[in-house]
């Protein structure tokens, strides 16, 4: 078995014969050596690697994954239709078959194969976040064991089979055998044509996508699960039209906004390395950063891009993680407190606030009291006009249960809620659920938020409040970590520039240039 085997479900040996669709266009077939690749490195993108960062560069965002999907489950996968903002669109697929239309479609084929292929593997998962996930990948690669992170739809880390493990570390084989693989079909006025990928689409003028105008160029690649993603190669810059006013909205005071782009930028570049198993590097939802309409971005907030253009954030010379959320209720966290990875010097427990606010807390915030009195006040904390600043939330035993799906293989209800231990910024790092036959679930970290999806953040005190009825009051929107951005755009109306408000929520790093970024190897 080889280890692209491993990954990919099958490599399709269905060749389309030549058949140029329409006139004008060169029939050069795409090759391996034409198609944008990324590696599993930080930052590296294969086809620039002989050069840093600059002007040209870009990103490969998934706009829409898992297409095709459903021939496992009966069901016919839906068509996938694109639509010209101008001139046609001209699709190239690897065999050389040119097609231009205003208008493609393309349907889905399930293709028998001539022999079975059977996928093995070992599987841990799922994790709660990419971040979790990488960071057993990591350790394993460091021990010289391959491991790369995968999202079929949850996280997963997946090593060879035959590979001995530690048990602790919970991963589970998995076997699959495939019969069939899923081909993109062009249906056009000439009849339908299987189609071999991957696929380019260029799009002079731009195409429309979900209410959107998207520039590109464009592929529609197979991914690692035996299904295909829909990807732009948008230029750094222009990602960050389709970033930054859906990340902090656009009327953000305009030191906020060009804090909110010299992040949205230094995230890309330390994450590049995502999506590496499927093809492509960041997607567009909020597994990475939000991503869309790069076309309806407003002149202010070009500004505020432009006037932070190329500009980073690094670390010891390395783009840092550039973590950010919506607002920390006036404690920053640990990033060690909100994944399980380990500490970094630039993201640590810091009271967010003035003077006075500062002066009236210390951390740690080790107990419930603590915790609470914090969560008693607002005043003097930044970002305090947050609608979730501060909330309340409510679960009943059966709401617990079935966020649970079970208690460890029980189907007893819970009977009891309890945090068992938190982090310095006052942030739950396990929380258990107790249930009737003494079984007892424990979440961790990011896990909690994953599982009890009601609640906004993991600062929060708990209590019975009836009986199999527990109250959850809490502060703060996001996990804690880095940038609050009601934080920053209270600051920017006080007059803090953009640099200053980074230096805040992430001491000690450095501003670069992409001129700066090390050579990818």
């Amino acid at each position: 078995m080889t280890w692209m085997s491993f990954f990919k479900p099958v490599q399709s040996a269905y060749l389309l014969g030549v058949l140029v669709l329409s006139t004008g266009c060169s029939t050069k077939p795409i090759t391996q050596e034409t198609i944008p690749k990324v590696s599993s490195d930080l930052q590296t993108i294969e086809g620039v690697s002989n050069q840093k960062f600059g002007a040209r560069s870009f990103f490969l965002v998934g706009l829409q994954p898992y297409l095709g999907k459903g021939f496992k489950q009966f069901n016919k996968p839906d068509d996938f239709r694109l639509k010209s903002a101008g001139q046609p669109l001209i699709l190239k697929d690897s065999s050389g078959l040119v097609h231009q239309a205003a208008e493609i479609t393309i349907s889905w084929r399930k293709i028998l194969l001539k022999r079975q292929h059977k996928i093995v593997r070992q599987v841990s998962g799922p994790f709660a976040s990419f971040e979790s996930a990488f960071r057993l990948a990591q350790s394993l690669r460091k021990k010289g064991i391959p491991a790369e992170v995968a999202h079929p739809r949850d996280w997963e880390v997946w090593v060879p089979q035959g590979i001995s493990l530690p048990v602790e570390l919970n991963f589970l084989p998995y076997k699959e055998t495939i019969s069939f693989e899923v081909k993109p079909v062009l249906n056009g006025d000439s009849g339908n044509h299987v189609l071999t990928g991957p696929l380019q689409i260029e799009s002079p003028d731009g195409l429309y996508w979900k209410q959107g105008l998207y520039l590109g160029p464009f592929w529609l690649k197979s991914d690692a699960y035996g299904t295909w993603t829909f990807i732009e190669q948008v230029p750094i810059e222009r990602y960050l039209h389709g970033v930054v006013p859906y990340e902090i909205g656009p009327n953000a005071p305009i030191p906020a906004l060009s804090s909110q782009a010299v992040l949205a930028r230094t995230w890309a570049l330390a994450n590049a390395h995502r999506f590496a198993i499927d093809g492509y590097h960041l997607c567009s939802d909020t597994q990475c950063q939000v991503y869309k309409n790069p076309s309806q971005v407003s002149a202010r907030v070009k500004d505020a891009i432009a006037t932070t253009a190329g500009q980073y954030l690094a670390w010891n010379n390395q783009p840092i993680h550039a973590v950010y959320h919506a607002t920390n209720g006036g404690v920053m966290a640990s990033v060690s407190e909100a994944w399980f990875i380990e500490p970094l010097p630039y993201l640590r427990p810091q009271l967010d606030g003035s003077r006075q606010w500062k002066e009236r807390f210390s951390l740690p915030l080790e107990d419930n009291s603590k915790v609470q009195s914090l969560l008693d006040q607002q005043i003097g904390a930044y970002g305090s006009n947050h609608p979730r600043f501060r909330w309340n939330r409510t679960y009943t035993a059966l709401e617990l249960k079935k966020a649970l799906n079970s208690l460890s293989g029980s189907d007893q209800i819970p009977v009891g809620v309890k945090v068992m231990e938190r982090g310095e910024s006052g942030r739950v790092l396990s929380l258990e659920i107790l249930a009737s036959d003494n079984q007892r679930r424990v979440l961790r970290r990011d896990e909690i938020r994953r599982t009890l999806r009601l609640l906004p953040s993991t600062l929060f005190v708990v209590k019975e409040i009836k009986p199999g009825i527990w109250q959850f009051f809490g502060g703060g929107f996001g996990h804690g970590a880095g940038l609050s951005q009601a934080g920053a755009i209270d600051l920017a109306t006080q007059g803090w520039k953009t640099f200053e408000i980074l230096s805040h929520y992430y001491p000690g790093t450095s501003q670069k240039t992409l001129p700066d970024l090390p050579k990818a190897p």
